[in-house]
């Protein structure tokens, strides 16, 4: 079994719509006015970047993840308004199981219902199923996120399960995380020719 997974590349992903390319801290005044402005954007976020400091700080365990090959962020950038949007990550990167994790996904609210996400979410699954080569693209998020669950659901991911208890959240207690996923025969059997269509 070879493994594609090289995350030592510098790798950008555009079309006319949208670039991602790697986070980086010299895009923290890039992505400011998002944590100073619109702090409710990580309500249901394991981390926040809520503030400059927690802002820093995401950034900074962004690149750290990176480092260490266990994760790959993207700032995005919205070509159409000449702005940048957000950002978005793989993680939980598996090269001996063909399997990454698809999240810490989030867009400014003047960018959200846009067709920003869907670009993104093409070319992101794109990557990681044609270049990647990846058996299964998997997605995460506290059950009770609503606008998160409808997002994935409308790109074409299947709902696997909760599980109960996952994970503890910042001001306490625990939450229960939805599973989906994406494989990569359901990909190339339609969810690619759909969302393709749709961005």
């Amino acid at each position: 079994m070879k493994n594609h997974i090289d995350l030592t590349n510098e790798y950008v992903l555009e079309n006319s719509n949208v670039l991602l390319r790697p986070l980086r801290i010299s895009d923290l005044n890039n992505l400011l006015k998002f944590s100073i402005e619109e702090p409710d954007l990580w309500k249901y976020s394991l981390l926040t970047a809520a503030g400059a400091d927690n802002l820093q700080k995401y950034i900074q365990v962004a690149e750290k993840g990176r480092a260490q090959q266990k994760e790959y962020p993207f700032i995005v950038f919205d070509k159409k308004r000449n702005e940048y949007a957000g950002s978005t990550r793989f993680y939980d990167i598996q090269p001996e199981y063909q399997t990454v994790q698809l999240g810490y996904t989030w867009y400014g609210k003047d960018f959200q219902g846009t067709g920003v996400n869907k670009n993104c979410k093409y070319l992101l699954l794109e990557f990681a199923f044609e270049i990647w080569m990846v058996e299964r693209v998997e997605f995460r998020a506290d059950n009770n996120n609503e606008r998160s669950i409808a997002a994935m659901k409308s790109i074409g991911c299947t709902v696997e399960g909760v599980l109960r208890s996952n994970m503890p959240k910042r001001e306490g207690g625990r939450r229960d995380s939805i599973v989906l996923s994406i494989l990569q025969e359901e990909w190339k059997n339609g969810i690619k020719e759909n969302l393709r269509s749709r961005i």
